[in-house]
């Protein structure tokens, strides 16, 4: 059975990095079957959910049923992460790693730091924001009011995210505080549209790659997925609406 664990490891380590950053149920659960199956073994089946992923398949020896799960507790948005296993998944199937050495290019991409620093992240989020503030019908004076917004809204979303772990209360806190910023700005004569800075501010917040990921995995048939992607999509909009409702009615 030394094989079978070794690759139910790699299988489980390759759909636990892709589905916290990420990828759509119906990618993991090929991806983990592309390689059971690589790996010479029967009878494999595969089910993810976003929060937990189920793999078992059949050791060809011992004509026994390997089967373990593993629970994803976090989930983030690195894309970067998820082509890389990709990557692994496609060169092991094709026979150009070892079972060692996918692990070990697993691991580190497990261990890796983000492919961007946070200051970049978070100016990434200010000039996103002022975009958006633009494209719905700003002027360029309110380009900079929505940029600072904006990154006052990532901040506090991954400080909050940080020290109190839970995701819905991070949100509520960073719309609150982004719509709390623009409306100071505003009152300041830094800007002239606050609806529109408003709206750049809480862009860096709206929950793009879940509302797609559940749309992707509803048209591939994967319902419960699907629905538990869009679930946590409406959550977080909702989120979203409370913290910026609650600075309208308090500071309008």
């Amino acid at each position: 059975m030394g094989k079978a664990d070794d690759v139910m490891d790699i299988c489980l380590l390759a759909g636990e990095i892709m589905l916290k950053y990420g990828a759509e149920t119906y990618r993991v659960e090929e991806t983990l079957e592309r390689i059971a199956k690589a790996a010479t073994f029967k009878n494999v089946h595969c089910f993810a959910t976003t929060t937990g992923i189920f793999l078992s398949f059949e050791e060809t020896k011992e004509k026994e049923d390997l089967m373990q799960m593993v629970r994803i507790d976090d989930r983030m948005q690195d894309l970067n992460k998820v082509t890389e296993v990709n990557q692994v998944s496609r060169e092991f199937v094709a026979g150009e790693l070892t079972v060692k050495e996918a692990h070990e290019k697993l691991t580190a991409i497990s261990q890796a730091p983000m492919q961007f620093p946070l200051w970049v992240i978070h100016l990434a989020a200010g000039f996103a924001g002022s975009g958006f503030s633009y494209l719905f019908g700003g002027s360029w004076f309110d380009l900079l009011p929505a940029f600072l917004a904006a990154i006052v809204s990532s901040l506090v979303l991954v400080e909050l995210e940080r020290h109190l772990k839970v995701r819905f209360a991070a949100e509520f806190a960073a719309a609150f505080c982004g719509g709390t910023t623009a409306i100071g700005l505003v009152y300041f004569g830094l800007g002239a549209n606050l609806d529109q800075i408003i709206i750049g501010s809480l862009m860096p917040l709206v929950p793009g790659v879940p509302l797609t990921n559940a749309v992707r995995d509803l048209m591939s048939g994967d319902l419960l997925a699907g629905v538990t992607r869009g679930a946590e999509a409406l959550l977080t909009s909702l989120a979203i609406a409370s913290g910026i409702a609650l600075t309208i009615s308090i500071f309008l």
